[in-house]
């Protein structure tokens, strides 16, 4: 006890401080125990070290804002490389299908329709979409009837507007060859397909438009193009008189019509002598233009 006393005397030995204003003559003075004004100094201190740490938090939070900020319009620019690197990437690919140097350029180049079908490309299409519905090469494995599967009749109610082989072509009134016949009619008409068979193409085949090809087996193939509506899919069996689409203008096309036309064995033939006498009674031309 003897010995704390000396130290509670130190402790609660009063300190003056005196504040000297420049604004007045008159000071100000006051007295506080020794411990009371150590005790303020560790508070101010504190505060002092509290309000340095949280200005380097608040320093520090607009520094990482502002990289976030920088890291997040990067991350944007380089979705959009990808985006971009993508779709070239598809392109290219599309590109490369052709399989050819000749082919890339013809497909990197606005196509040239003159009324005929891309009889190789639409093959090629025709290929992929057989390889994709097994019923297709099914179909064509069973022997059908020659009959059935014979090309027979008009595939449309209209009228006669351009024969096969060699014409004027109506837009660039060059002549060119015409590889089927064209009946034009008014937009919508339905489109019946000529013989039994399956749908081994139904989409969009560049100029031609929205087109159907239609397998009949014994090597006859149908093809209807410019339509405006498209009502089978691939893998689909068909009746002769079927409705399988509607005419249109769609690809390269003057007006609403459907391009006919008949292969055998994969090479296009004359139509006329499918079609039926009356073409032949009104366009006589066409008997020679096989």
């Amino acid at each position: 006890m003897h010995k704390l006393r000396p130290l509670l005397k130190r402790l609660f030995t009063p300190i003056t401080i005196m504040l000297v204003p420049h604004s007045r003559s008159t000071s100000l003075s006051f007295s506080m125990p020794s411990a009371l004004f150590g005790l303020l100094l560790v508070f101010v201190c504190l505060g002092i070290v509290y309000t340095v740490s949280l200005s380097s938090h608040v320093l520090d939070y607009y520094v990482m804002k502002k990289e976030h900020s920088y890291m997040s319009g990067q991350f944007k620019s380089i979705q959009a490389t990808i985006r971009s690197l993508k779709a070239s990437e598809v392109e290219l690919k599309q590109l490369i299908s052709q399989g050819s140097r000749k082919k890339v350029l013809n497909a990197v180049k606005q196509e040239e329709n003159d009324g005929s079908i891309n009889v190789e490309e639409l093959k090629r299409q025709i290929s992929e979409s057989m390889e994709s519905v097994a019923d297709i090469k099914k179909y064509l494995a069973k022997e059908q009837n020659t009959y059935r599967a014979t090309p027979l009749g008009w595939p449309v109610d209209g009228k006669f507007s351009s024969g096969f082989g060699m014409r004027i072509h109506p837009q660039t009134g060059e002549k060119k060859f015409h590889s089927g016949v064209d009946f034009s009619a008014p937009n919508g008409t339905p489109i019946h397909v000529t013989a039994d068979g399956i749908v081994s193409f139904a989409d969009w085949s560049k100029g031609n438009g929205k087109i159907v090809v239609v397998e009949h087996g014994h090597g006859y193939t149908t093809v209807y193009a410019h339509n405006s509506r498209i009502d089978v899919k691939p893998g689909q069996t068909v009746k002769r008189g079927q409705v399988i689409g509607t005419t249109g203008a769609t690809g390269n096309a003057t007006g609403p019509h459907v391009h006919y036309e008949v292969w055998k064995d994969g090479i296009y033939v004359n139509p006329s002598k499918f079609i039926g006498e009356q073409l032949h009674k009104n366009h006589p031309e066409d008997q020679d233009a096989s």
